[in-house]
């Protein structure tokens, strides 16, 4: 498959985010450089993208509480496998088991619940999002945590704190696991995270735009 300029910048920065962040401290499983995460109304077909992601990339299925929440999982499920990418799902460790998924991402309210998942699902990559240095230095029993918004953003993210680089790379320092980036992050401003710490890129709209059919 041939990628967009767009996707092609966007896939190399996190992959150098990744080895720089791995060479410094490895993680204790393999993480994807570039998170996908999915919105029911703002990537209405999460499907169409996770078939164009590149091998080792990874999706992050947020339903909050669709109706055809199995349906769409099933056909991420059959797309992240066709492609090599690992899917995770928002919440709902127990539609993660029905479609057979890579793991759960927890948001920030739920993330006391990692250290019950991490037992219940050993085998499971445990992600979890966090806005703020009280959060991150209390997380525990997660393989990376989300940090955001790092730029301007869109959708929940965009009615919080942007945090900027420094401001980034301030919670960075105090995160027991690898750290991902989220947040107005595109091709454009993605070189900026260079030097960050971040072990990889999240994204929404961005990641949706660059990897389109």
């Amino acid at each position: 498959m041939t990628l967009s300029e767009d996707a092609r910048t966007l896939w190399q920065t996190a992959t150098a985010l990744a080895r720089a962040a791995a060479a410094v401290s490895p993680p204790k499983r393999p993480l994807p450089p570039l998170l996908f995460f999915t919105d029911p109304a703002r990537t209405p077909r999460p499907w169409e993208t996770a078939a164009c992601l590149p091998v080792g990339a990874g999706v992050v299925f947020r339903h909050f509480g669709a109706a055809d929440a199995l349906e769409t999982g099933l056909r991420l499920r059959a797309a992240t496998q066709a492609a090599g990418v690992r899917l995770l799902v928002g919440l709902d460790a127990d539609l993660a088991e029905r479609i057979e998924a890579d793991g759960v991402h927890l948001p920030e309210r739920a993330l006391s619940a990692a250290y019950a998942l991490s037992g219940r699902r050993p085998d499971w990559l445990l992600t979890g999002a966090a806005h703020s240095a009280a959060t991150v230095k209390a997380a525990r029993d997660l393989d990376a945590l989300v940090l955001s918004p790092v730029f301007p953003a869109g959708g929940a993210s965009g009615r919080k704190p942007v945090l900027g680089i420094d401001g980034f790379k301030a919670l960075r320092t105090h995160a027991p696991c690898p750290v991902y980036a989220l947040g107005g992050i595109r091709a454009g401003n993605d070189a900026d995270l260079l030097g960050s710490g971040a072990c990889g890129i999240a994204g929404v709209d961005a990641v949706q735009t660059a990897f389109r059919p």
